[in-house]
């Protein structure tokens, strides 16, 4: 029965393609080993890292990086904790050197209270990078002409969030991103903030091209259980919206209104 839905279309991302539409973190494992499991159970191809963060010193074979697969996974750095434009766009370049990628989820954030990003610096890093030679996924707010200027700034895909990162709020504003939706033409992913499998279904469920998390994961009871219903969530949120969902009604409507056998409906 699988073969009468038509084959979904890879996520492409400047020269990167996935089959997954889910982006998962790397930070806040009890262990490595807990999050490589994690990352399998997923489904993710696309797993960020903290370049700023990555540990020194750790031995051989034990290493943050020997724990993900680079066959498997493509590798999206992020400028986490960067907090102004310089910064940021010297960790992007450092990324690249580093780990031999194009990617770089951009971050410049604009207080350590909220982690709510810089709208001024983040367009000025994103002008930046793009200029270099990076394919840049941007984190912002859910702000509509903001993200229209990330787009005019050459950001390959805007990441709105959700709700603040970490927080487990979910979608706050459903509204906004769906107006970011209909406004871009660019891949939007939302990003931060998700708690649970039905955050990532709603994400999906309004159109997002996919969704970042990591705390929802990293962070829940049963980590490993959690992977596994992020990955449905994303799946079927998507397949959700790709087969459109029913018009909302004010009243009833009978699912079998004609007559039946005996003259009444069914």
């Amino acid at each position: 029965m699988e073969n009468l839905i038509p084959p979904e279309v890879p996520f492409e991302l400047g020269p990167h393609r996935f089959q997954s539409r889910l982006f998962l973190g790397t930070g806040k494992y009890a262990s490595y080993a807990e999050m490589r499991d994690a990352l399998a159970l997923s489904g993710t191809e696309c797993v960020t890292v903290a370049v700023r963060r990555i540990p020194e010193g750790e031995a051989q074979g034990e290493q943050f990086l020997d724990f993900i697969d680079r066959e498997r996974y493509t590798l999206l750095p992020n400028t986490a904790g960067c907090f102004d434009a310089e910064l940021a766009i010297r960790t992007a370049r450092l990324s690249r050197e580093m780990l031999d990628t194009d990617l770089v989820k951009l971050e410049v954030l604009g207080d350590k209270k909220t982690l709510l990003p810089d709208p001024q610096a983040t367009l000025y890093a994103t002008e930046a990078l793009v200029n270099d030679g990076f394919t840049v996924l941007v984190y912002t707010s859910d702000d509509v002409i903001q993200a229209q200027r990330l787009e005019s700034a050459g950001a390959t895909a805007v990441m709105p969030a959700g709700s603040p990162i970490g927080s487990g709020q979910g979608i706050l504003n459903p509204l906004n991103i769906s107006l970011i939706l209909e406004t871009l033409n660019v891949p939007v992913i939302v990003d931060a903030g998700v708690g649970t499998a039905s955050d990532v279904a709603i994400a999906m469920e309004l159109g997002a091209e996919g969704v970042l998390l990591n705390t929802g994961v990293a962070s829940a009871k049963e980590p490993l259980r959690m992977a596994r219903a992020m990955k449905a969530a994303c799946e079927a949120g998507r397949d959700a919206w790709l087969s459109g969902r029913i018009p909302k009604k004010r009243y009833a409507m009978a699912s079998s209104p004609e007559p039946g056998v005996l003259g009444t409906p069914v």
